[in-house]
Parts: C-alpha cells; structure tokens; sequence
C-alpha cells in the first residue's frame, strides 16, 4: 500500500491512501498514521510521474472518465486520488488451442494463434479481458469449424482452414482493439486405436490397388501374346528364330539345363496327323 498526500482546508492535513494498481482505497488523518515511515511513502507534491517502455502504452481515467487515448511511450504523469491508469503490452502474444472433440472422436489439434493489441483504449473499455476473450473465441470458432468437416478433410486441407480461422476471430476480436496475425495448425493426433484401424484400412486398400495392376498387366501381356501368336503363324519363319533366340538365352545362362533342339518341321509333320 502506498499513501500520497492531499492538503485540505486550514491545518487539517489527511492522506490519501491507494494500492498498487492505483485504485482509490479512502484517506486516513495524520494522528492515525503510524510511527514507522517504511510503511508509507509520503510526499509533498500532488502528481505523480511514472514511464512506459516503448512497447507499452498507458490508458488513464480520470474519476472513472477516460482521460484522452494512450499514453506512451515515455513519461506521463497523474493526479493522485483522481486518476488511475492500467498498462497495455502491444507486443505479439501466442497460445496454443486446446484439443477439440470431432464426431465423438477425441483428436488433439495443436494449433497456435499470433495476436496483438492494436488499439490499446478499445482493449481497455470494450472488453474486461481482451487476452482471455480472444483464446475462448479462437477455441469455440475451431470448435464450431471441426465440426463441419470430416477427418480426411482435416487431414487434407489444415491450411485452409488456418486461413479461414484466422478471418472469423479477426471480424470479432478487432472490435476489441486485438489483431490476430497468424493462425497455424500444427499437427493432428489420432488415438492408438483409430491409427491402426487407419493403417489397416490403408494397408487393404494398397492390396486391392496392387492386386487390380497385376490384373491389368496379365491382360496386357496376353493380348501382346495373342498378337506375336498371330504374327508367328503368318510367317514360320518366325518362329523358327524365336525358338533360336530363346536357345541363346538358355546357353548364355550358366546351369545344368540340357536343351535338345528338334526341327520344327518334324513337329509340324506330327501336329497335322
């Protein structure tokens, strides 16, 4: 507690008595002060000068009126026992969003939100909390989007959303003097449970697809197949040097394969019988 003098009519002498966020408490007399004076820090002069950083500004009342806009940075001044003031950090502040309950589903969402004050008056007289009322927001309006998409959207399009979040805190917190700057989805964590059912599902689906390619390359090659047969009985030439090629292939290949080659002519003498 702190006491600031106040001189009133004749000898009578009384002070003004204020706590540290300068509220007006009431004025005691000066036969009721006690002896220590480590309690109290009285002076003679009746204004009061105090400094602001240059990322802070102060808003002042004067009897409970707004006294003006901020103040700052650099020094001001007030009258004690009439006016009050409330300091205002504009720097960038962060704060991570809780994890929201999506079709009955917890998944945690690590999302981070960038605001800043920008007008520090409004932020004063317009909201009692301006910091915590733009967390509530941005966890209710993250609330409200998740629950219009499904999980392979969220998965899908985290931008997109980051983006919309960030224009709907924004319509509601710059009525507060707040603005947010940057709205990020990090990551999205699924319960042990409903990853391996994912897995499982992604695994089954990486079958069918692989299972549907080789399907597809058979049919292919026995059209190729059904084409060359078509070409080598126009031309028995043909297939004589296949049958040829295929031997080079077997003897170019060091195994214990013995390849007795027969004249195609004494296989076709027996195929017509």
């Amino acid at each position: 507690m702190k006491v600031r003098t106040l001189q009133l009519f004749g000898e009578n002498l009384q002070y003004c008595m204020k706590d540290r966020d300068h509220n007006f408490l009431g004025f005691i007399s000066k036969s009721k002060l006690p002896s220590s004076s480590s309690f109290f820090s009285i002076r003679k002069k009746c204004i009061h000068i105090f400094i602001v950083k240059e990322y802070e500004r102060a808003v002042i009342f004067r009897l409970g009126r707004l006294l003006g806009g901020a103040k700052g940075p650099g020094i001001f001044w007030i009258l004690p026992c009439v006016d009050t003031f409330r300091k205002v950090d504009l720097r960038t502040v962060s704060f991570n969003i809780p994890p929201q309950e999506l079709n009955s589903v917890t998944i945690m969402v690590d999302g981070v939100v960038y605001y800043r004050v920008f007008n520090p008056t409004v932020s004063i007289t317009k909201v009692e909390d301006a910091n915590l009322a733009t967390q509530m927001l941005a966890q209710t309006t993250l609330r409200n989007m998740l629950g219009t998409k499904s999980l392979a959207d969220i998965l899908r399009d985290r931008e997109e959303m980051a983006e919309q979040m960030e224009e709907v805190i924004y319509s509601a917190s710059k009525n507060w003097g707040i603005k947010v700057e940057r709205v990020e989805l990090k990551d999205v964590k699924l319960p042990h449970t409903l990853q391996r059912a994912m897995a499982a599902e992604a695994e089954a689906t990486r079958e069918a697809r692989a299972k549907v390619i080789a399907a597809e390359g058979e049919m292919k090659a026995s059209c190729a197949l059904k084409e060359a047969a078509n070409v080598m009985s126009e031309s028995p030439a043909a297939l004589q040097l296949r049958y040829l090629q295929t031997l080079g292939e077997i003897a170019t290949e060091r195994n214990s394969t013995v390849v007795f080659p027969i004249p195609m002519d004494l296989i076709s003498t027996f195929m017509k019988k």
